[in-house]
């Protein structure tokens, strides 16, 4: 194929993968109402099932922090079409995040033709491996992370003369920003085993930086969650072990990559 056909071959996939997102759209569009106030809105209600998570953990463990405030937020609009904007934005968002793997699919049937057999099996299973990482980022943003968030901000008060009045696009935004960055970090342990693979990464490298890592991965915990030990560790945990998983990651890569090496060799 020349460039133009790349050109015209990638049109079509990113064609399928539009349509795929705006199936899911409309999908979502059809209860957005029901979605905004029972998912989009969730950690915002006393209720959040994560919240009763959180205080049964912490009567298990006789810490009484665990067990979080009601949360006093008003939400508001300013734009005359700002409710019905936000529907849209909200149905496109989660239109991808239900996409996502077709998406995955269609970059990876435009990127496989140009690979040589062994490379492509090498990424073998890699949509399925990307999806499970997304996913898994998406539902640790929005049941672990956001409600910590949306409760510290939602009740933190420089005076109590002063109350929270949120715009819909803030909170929104804050929610989308949570949710789409976790799932995106949560591919970290893809983007190592490629980088392995190719010889930019190495366990030694990442093993050297690992206290490094451990003070930025804290800092990143405390940064996203109250200025609790015990909530930034709920978030700094799982962090920490996605890093020493994309070690582990990293060392089988280069230990692949000699053996392949070695026999080209011999």
């Amino acid at each position: 194929m020349n460039f133009l056909d790349h050109i015209e071959d990638l049109r079509w996939h990113i064609v399928r993968s539009a349509f795929a997102i705006l199936i899911g759209a409309i999908i979502v569009f059809i209860k957005v109402e029901w979605i905004f106030d029972k998912i989009i809105l969730g950690p915002a209600h006393s209720d959040f099932i994560s919240y009763k998570w959180f205080c049964a953990l912490g009567r298990a463990l006789h810490y009484d922090a665990f067990c979080l405030g009601d949360i006093k937020m008003d939400f508001q609009n300013t734009a005359v079409t700002g409710q019905f904007m936000m529907s849209l934005s909200i149905s496109l968002m989660l239109g991808f995040i239900l996409a996502f793997p077709y998406v995955l699919w269609e970059l990876w049937r435009f990127i496989k033709p140009a690979l040589r057999p062994n490379e492509i099996r090498m990424a073998r299973g890699i949509v399925f491996w990307c999806s499970l990482l997304f996913f898994s980022g998406v539902l640790f943003s929005y049941f672990i992370v956001a409600p910590y968030t949306i409760n510290f901000f939602g009740n933190y008060q420089l005076s109590p003369m002063v109350k929270n009045i949120i715009t819909l696009d803030n909170y929104y935004d804050t929610m989308a920003n949570m949710i789409l960055a976790l799932g995106i970090v949560f591919e970290l342990p893809i983007l190592v085993y490629f980088l392995s693979r190719i010889g930019i990464l190495t366990p030694e490298f990442l093993r050297a930086k690992r206290r490094y890592a451990f003070v930025i991965l804290f800092i990143l915990a405390e940064v996203i969650t109250p200025p609790d030990l015990f909530s930034c560790l709920l978030v700094f945990i799982p962090l920490y072990i996605l890093f020493e998983v994309s070690v582990n990651i990293s060392g089988r890569a280069v230990k692949a990559k000699k053996k392949r090496d070695a026999e080209k060799e011999e």
